[in-house]
């Protein structure tokens, strides 16, 4: 992961103001991180996993899954690649329509590690999500094929293979395992 520290004074107003990069740049206290471009093993899994949750939660309004959205609260503007909203929690204008701006923590937050990121850094965010008052947190590492979980007041957990992943309360009757988003890796 590539480290820039603008200023030591930028504030996150001022990094707000600040044109987009790609890949997307995340703030956290006064320094500017940007996130590695997803490759292959990244980008399926993120792709898929985002799919198979608003498959089972946009047509019953439960939840909603958005890839790279950035959510800014607590002081840091992150972009998680998956985020999961309760239906009654995602933002809306005066139209009615979802938002562009989402100022609030996720519900429910997925990171998947890429070959470049710092793992410490990554697991952070999701400790500061669950912190803030996010209900889940996963960790997805395609290099051994688990799935760190992280919940309030717990301990994380490490889930492999067969082992049931837990999900949010309002996707109670969805099931998935560790196997099942390591599957998705083949394309045989």
């Amino acid at each position: 992961m590539v480290s820039t520290q603008l200023s030591s004074k930028l504030s996150l107003e001022e990094f707000l103001q600040l044109p987009e990069t790609k890949p997307a740049s995340e703030y956290v206290d006064g320094k500017i991180y940007q996130k590695p471009m997803a490759q292959g093993k990244h980008s399926i899994i993120q792709t898929r996993l985002s799919t198979a949750i608003n498959q089972v939660s946009e047509s019953q309004k439960l939840a909603l899954a958005l890839t790279e959205l950035r959510c800014t609260f607590g002081g840091r503007s992150l972009v998680p690649d998956i985020t999961v909203f309760e239906w009654s929690r995602i933002p809306t204008d005066e139209n009615g329509e979802i938002a562009n701006r989402f100022e609030s923590y996720p519900d429910w937050t997925i990171e998947i590690l890429s070959p470049d990121q710092y793992p410490n850094r990554v697991i952070d965010k999701i400790i500061f999500c669950i912190n803030q008052g996010t209900k889940l947190g996963w960790f997805i590492d395609n290099n051994d094929k688990s799935v760190m979980v992280f919940q309030p007041n717990q301990l994380p957990v490490v889930k492999y293979d067969n082992d049931k992943l837990p999900v949010l309360d309002v996707l109670a009757d969805w099931q998935i395992r560790a196997a099942d988003i390591f599957d998705w890796l083949k394309v045989n």
